[in-house]
């Protein structure tokens, strides 16, 4: 299948590790243009590095952002527009935020998960829709969790925040379809990540077992019997934000083996 990405400036968020890591190598060894960035310039130096030597891909830029800060996020698109002007896809993507029950967590907790984990969201839109408008073009990923589906006991802040994303992305779907830009939300299920590693060592610590033993139980409960992998997600994220994708918009998908009851 032609992905119609050899002329496509792309600019994946917290991509220097983890799903975001695996998207941009996707989009590298399709051989579109990639702009990669996260909080951590060692980091994002050595991913981009890694994909021109895999791919011989030259065009990769980076440059670190925290996307909890507005002004970072102005700052990055500063320097996007210097390497490549227009951005024709946008992944919106971040880390989870902290866990915990209602209980557990303060205002400021509150507030960091908003504007990391949905703010942030709504100020990359923002840079990226009037160059997609003007081009009559334009493909926006927002990477979400399956919380958006079934919520998680222990992560009242993604389940809060992530279900706002959905709500985000249906919206600017059905407001942009003219101009041909297409929004869905893609979701991971349990995906070996250091994010849900994090999460089965949390677990494990509060129900006194080990960390191998929650993961176990976890592969269970999934159909297909194992965790998925981060490029099985990467595939399905790249195919939504390509040229061969002309008609899905407004949708909320997870990656997850299976593993999700709700309908």
């Amino acid at each position: 299948m032609e992905l119609g990405l050899k002329c496509k400036n792309v600019l994946v968020m917290a991509s220097s590790k983890g799903l975001g890591r695996a998207i941009a190598l996707e989009f590298a060894k399709e051989g579109a243009a990639v702009f990669l960035t996260s909080r951590n310039p060692n980091s994002l130096e050595n991913t981009a590095s890694e994909l021109k030597r895999i791919y011989g891909n030259d065009k990769i830029h980076f440059h670190p952002c925290d996307m909890s800060r507005g002004e970072d996020i102005a700052k990055l698109f500063h320097k996007v527009r210097e390497a490549f002007g227009d951005v024709d896809i946008l992944v919106n993507n971040t880390g989870g935020p902290k866990a915990g029950g209602f209980s557990d967590l303060e205002d400021m907790e509150w507030s960091r998960a908003f504007e990391q984990n949905l703010l942030s969201y709504t100020r990359t839109i923002r840079e990226v829709l009037p160059a997609m408008q003007k081009n009559n073009w334009g493909r926006i990923v927002n990477i979400s969790s399956s919380s958006t589906k079934e919520v998680i006991d222990g992560l009242i802040l993604s389940n809060t925040f992530r279900a706002g994303m959905v709500g985000l992305s249906k919206s600017l779907a059905r407001e942009y379809a003219s101009s041909n830009i297409l929004v869905n939300t893609v979701g991971p299920g349990r995906i070996e990540t250091d994010r849900i590693i994090e999460l089965d060592t949390i677990r494990a610590q509060n129900t006194g077992v080990t960390q191998e033993e929650v993961t176990e139980t976890h592969k269970q409960q999934i159909p297909m019997g194992r965790y998925g992998q981060p490029e099985e997600f990467a595939r399905a994220v790249v195919f939504l934000a390509s040229g061969a994708n002309t008609y899905l918009t407004g949708q909320s998908i997870v990656i997850d083996g299976g593993m999700l009851q709700a309908l």
